[in-house]
């Protein structure tokens, strides 16, 4: 559908459907809208006074227990993994879902509804070019469950997903391209699916008042329970790669070079920020710096042996550390000037050809005045250095 992939798209019209929200039971209707090119994807809570609308960034993310949820402020929308799939994969970078509940209808527990919906309004290209992330080296997320997600570079978009339920049960495995005719015939229509024994306590307390065999198939012992037959051999490995595409959608609440040149005051030689790649809540910030042998400090730092200085490490820590700063405080009248750094170590030296990953925390923060933040910069998932660094803030 998406014929002009390096273009932005929103969807050509507006277009609704109603059906029953899983946890409540209650009917809801969810209607698309386009938007205008770098508005991204916005819920909006039309049962609520003023219709407040909520971003899908991952620093919106609430909870991922059974279902994904996002919010911000009191404002909550549930069970968003599904038609952030259908959009992401059907190629849809614009839109607003407008909705009368805190969650969208179920269907029948899969995506099929929402790429239907989606047909119906069409996409349509926009006079803008899109923003890709690339990914350049291996990186990896371990869960305390034991899941693991590794991201490896590819010219495009695949994903590989072993499926196992408990005590390895019906475990099953896929690799495939994602692309909107694929996402429409091989795993929008695949199912959501539950095992009985996790779901019991829930229907005992009454919390899934919209759930039934139309729109889930329910797994008891070696028995699957379905109104339809099967649609795939592989059907739960198949629809837990919808949910990954849906959960992928939430990524990009990252800044490149340009956004990233608006906050901080350094500028070429001394800015040491490529992008951030993202934020997680309130707290936590994840950039790059790519290392180039151009890079002015090799001319004079061991020149027949390059390697990264160490205080360079701990500026790019601290530029870091203040786009979060800056990110929290919300105002462009104070500047965040650097105080003290303890704990700094060095574990490894750092070569041209890395790419830096460049983590900080806040720790401590009192009012406006001062913060504490943890820092580290990992090459290759090895931490090569740390520090705990002190701001304060002052007026410009």
């Amino acid at each position: 559908m998406a014929s002009t992939p390096e273009f932005q798209h929103t969807v050509g019209k507006a277009a609704s459907f109603t059906g029953t929200a899983l946890h409540t039971g209650d009917k809801v209707t969810l209607k698309l809208h386009p938007a205008p090119v770098d508005h991204g994807i916005k819920f909006k809570r039309k049962d609520l006074q003023d219709e407040p609308t909520i971003d899908t960034k991952i620093e919106n993310l609430k909870t991922v227990e059974r279902a994904t949820t996002i919010g911000e402020g009191s404002v909550r929308v549930h069970t968003v993994e599904h038609i952030l799939a259908a959009l992401s994969a059907m190629g849809v970078d614009n839109a607003i879902v407008e909705m009368d509940a805190n969650e969208p209808p179920i269907g029948d527990g899969s995506a099929q509804p929402y790429v239907d919906l989606i047909k119906k309004a069409g996409v349509m290209a926009q006079e803008e070019r899109r923003k890709f992330f690339d990914v350049r080296e291996p990186m990896h997320v371990e869960a305390k469950t034991g899941a693991l997600l590794v991201l490896l570079p590819d010219d495009k978009f695949r994903i590989s997903c072993t499926q196992a339920g408990p005590n390895n049960r019906f475990a099953q495995f896929l690799s495939m391209e994602i692309t909107p005719t694929s996402f429409e015939s091989e795993i929008g229509p695949a199912r959501t699916f539950v095992y009985y024994e996790d779901v019991e306590p829930l229907m005992e307390k009454n919390l899934i008042k919209g759930g039934s065999l139309e729109n889930a198939i329910v797994v008891r012992g070696e028995a699957v329970l379905s109104k339809e037959p099967l649609r795939f051999p592989d059907e739960f490995v198949r629809h837990k790669i919808l949910d990954i595409i849906g959960d992928l959608a939430l990524g990009d609440s990252g800044l490149d070079t340009r956004e990233v040149m608006k906050i901080l005051p350094h500028r070429y030689p001394f800015l040491m920020v490529d992008r951030v790649i993202g934020f997680e809540g309130e707290n936590k910030i994840t950039a790059i710096k790519s290392i180039t042998i151009n890079e002015p400090f090799f001319q004079g730092h061991f020149p027949g042996h390059p390697v990264m200085p160490g205080v360079m490490q701990v500026e790019a820590m601290a530029q870091v550390a203040s786009i979060l700063l800056f990110k929290l405080t919300k105002t462009s009248s104070r500047v965040g000037y650097f105080m003290s750094a303890d704990q700094v170590k060095f574990r490894k030296p750092v070569f041209p050809g890395d790419t830096i990953f460049i983590h900080a925390e806040l720790t401590r923060a009192r009012g406006n005045r001062m913060a504490k933040t943890k820092c580290y910069c990992v090459v290759n998932d090895a931490v090569v250095s740390e520090g705990e660094l002190m701001f304060t803030f002052l007026d410009k």
